[in-house]
């Protein structure tokens, strides 16, 4: 049987550097850990911003820590919802990508760029690569089944393979909603 592995659901969300964190929560500030996340490092902040587009807005988290690049995450359905153009983009490719405002408790911060959905991916560390037989930027067909009668195969996932990283492959709410996908989702590389 073919190696499973968690998959999940990563809902909108920001990174910001920390001269953007400064504007929107003032000077000094920094952001604090609400959750840890799957990925070694990587935290859920108990910070929330507001993000503008050009026909509403929402309020997502913030993900810590601090980045060297500003990026808000959406699916989708958010970036119709919220009238912006987000391509679908790997992390941090976010040269000509979507605009948006984001607006905190002590300033706003207007990106010109920045705003994706991100590309469905799979991290896993050297080892995990190895063991399933895949490398780093690799697409591959990954298989989810989530009992509620909605199987699917995920086509077009991005391999993503660095020591930093823990194995979980992540996709929006949008595909978690059509694959039915519940909590402790598994996944298995199929092609």
């Amino acid at each position: 049987m073919a190696k499973e592995f968690i998959v999940e659901t990563s809902a909108r969300h920001a990174h910001v550097t920390q001269e953007t964190l400064e504007v929107l929560f003032g000077a000094g500030y920094q952001l604090t850990v609400k959750k840890a996340l799957s990925q070694p490092g990587q935290f859920a902040s108990g910070e929330k911003i507001t993000v503008v587009g050009e026909k509403s807005e929402t309020k997502m988290s913030i993900l810590g820590p601090c980045r060297s690049a500003n990026q808000v995450e959406i699916s989708a359905t958010d970036a119709r919802s919220l009238g912006i153009k987000a391509p679908v983009r790997e992390s941090g490719d976010i040269a000509g990508s979507g605009s948006c405002k984001l607006v905190g408790p002590a300033g706003e911060v207007e990106l010109k760029e920045g705003v994706i959905v991100a590309k469905r991916h799979i991290h896993m560390t050297p080892e995990d690569a190895k063991e399933l037989g895949v490398e780093n930027g690799q697409i591959v067909k990954v298989l989810v089944d989530s009992n509620a009668g909605r199987k699917l195969v995920f086509d077009d996932t991005v391999v993503r393979v660095s020591e930093k990283y823990a194995l979980a492959m992540h996709i929006d709410t949008d595909e978690a909603n059509a694959a039915l996908c519940g909590p402790d989702q598994k996944g298995t590389i199929v092609g």
